[in-house]
């Protein structure tokens, strides 16, 4: 995501069952304005941000014209009228993406300023072409985590109500509830239908870890990063730091499983171990380009591994792929999600929110990694079984020698080192 003044803009195409507050970033909802608009209007503001900042400027060939002519020539009695509406009219975009939320789920899609999340723990989306409800990856150490939900699985049914025809805000909504509540899923992976119960729980998010670990590489700096979060980037600064004071003579950053966040954490996050090229390029329907550099002050310039997986998403996707494609770091382990569009989420005039696409980014070197993902350097692939019973029932394996992916970042990393030649006044 990228915060400006007008709006808040999504690197993610994603939703986190979670609570988070827009006004804690410094954006208010505009339902508390001096008046509310009619239900017309409504539909009509809606119509009217589309209009200027959707993606497509055919609209994914629809007439767009004769779709505001068609919902303004309704009558509508109420708000409820309004919402259905508004709902139908962006369908037609076919844009999963591209949604309308009412007063409450755009309350319950904000980020809390005390960084405690309310559910379950995972990030869905809607998969463009067969529209089911798509986990892109359960948040560490989250009810879900626990239970087992893994990335790519798709949630045909909650609490026995199929999915089919459901967006992800009716997904949300159903899967939302107070803490200590239970809510059942039933998914189905590779071809397999499994059914999960899971209690609702406050989720207290800390996006980075880090620690030493001693290899045959030498003594290197592990950082996990969960999320990017508002306070992703202050916490991985710390942990460069306190890691560079231990003179490690490299470094692994594990984004496995992380389902992205905010654009701008990604990019200033990218600066602390890029001193010079282009980060991220977002493209808008007028081909018109925005170009996140580096600053030339990055933290260390030690020998960088970053291991990916298919729940490495969105934001995850912008950092590593600067980093592969700015030669910075070598990239283990398997082809990530493939979100690579960008979302302007806006507050309404009854408090309701819309999220719309307005551009899609490509890696550095002009890679459109939507619906692709980013290919390792390295690939390590690991079967569903294989990463449920290393991150779930032997997560003392993971990050050690144990862990297939990690081990082979040792090796790579273990390389890079001496190819640089590091001496120990180095480490």
């Amino acid at each position: 995501m990228v915060i400006t003044k007008s709006r808040l803009v999504l690197g993610a195409t994603a939703v986190t069952l979670s609570t988070i507050a827009v006004t804690s970033l410094g954006i208010h909802s505009r339902g508390q304005a001096l008046f509310k608009a009619s239900p017309k209007e409504l539909v009509d503001e809606v119509w009217q941000i589309v209009q200027r900042q959707y993606v497509d400027g055919t609209f994914n060939q629809v007439d767009w014209q004769a779709v505001r002519k068609e919902y303004l020539g309704k009558s509508y009695s109420n708000q409820q009228d309004a919402y259905k509406s508004i709902r139908e009219m962006l369908q037609k975009l076919e844009d999963p993406y591209t949604r309308f939320m009412d007063p409450e789920e755009f309350k319950n899609m904000q980020v809390d300023t005390s960084g405690e999340l309310t559910g379950i723990g995972i990030t869905i989306s809607q998969d463009e072409e067969t529209k089911q409800i798509v986990v892109i990856s359960p948040i560490d150490d989250t009810p879900a985590f626990k239970a087992g939900v893994l990335a790519k699985d798709v949630i045909v049914q909650i609490n026995g109500k199929s999915t089919e025809g459901m967006d992800t805000n009716q997904a949300v909504s159903l899967i939302r509830g107070e803490p200590g509540t239970k809510v059942n899923l039933t998914i189905q992976r590779s071809g397999e239908v499994k059914k999960f119960e899971i209690i609702r729980a406050r989720i207290e998010i800390h996006p980075v870890r880090h620690s030493t670990k001693t290899t045959p590489a030498g003594n290197i700096g592990y950082i996990r990063l969960n999320q990017f979060s508002a306070n992703a980037s202050r916490e991985m600064q710390s942990a460069i730091r306190d890691l560079e004071k231990q003179r490690v003579v490299g470094y692994i950053l594990d984004l496995r499983g992380n389902p992205g966040g905010l654009l701008f954490s990604s990019v200033e996050i990218a600066r602390m171990w890029l001193d010079r090229g282009t980060i991220v390029s977002t493209i808008d329907r007028r081909g018109e380009q925005e170009r996140e550099v580096a600053r030339g002050r990055a933290l260390t310039n030690k020998p960088l591994v970053v291991l990916v997986d298919k729940g490495s998403a969105s934001a995850s996707e912008i950092l590593s792929g600067a980093l592969q494609d700015n030669k910075r770091a070598v990239l283990v382990g398997s082809q990530t999600f493939g979100k690579g569009l960008v979302q302007s989420v806006r507050p309404l005039e009854d408090g309701s929110g819309l999220a719309v696409t307005i551009a899609k980014y490509h890696t550095p070197s002009g890679k459109d990694i939507n619906k692709h993902g980013v290919d390792p350097d390295v690939t390590v692939e690991l079967s569903d079984e294989q990463r449920q019973e290393l991150w779930l029932n032997e997560r003392d394996k993971l990050a050690t020698l144990e862990d297939p992916q990690f081990a082979k970042a040792v090796e790579v990393l273990g390389k890079e080192i001496a190819a640089r030649g590091m001496t120990s006044s180095e480490k």
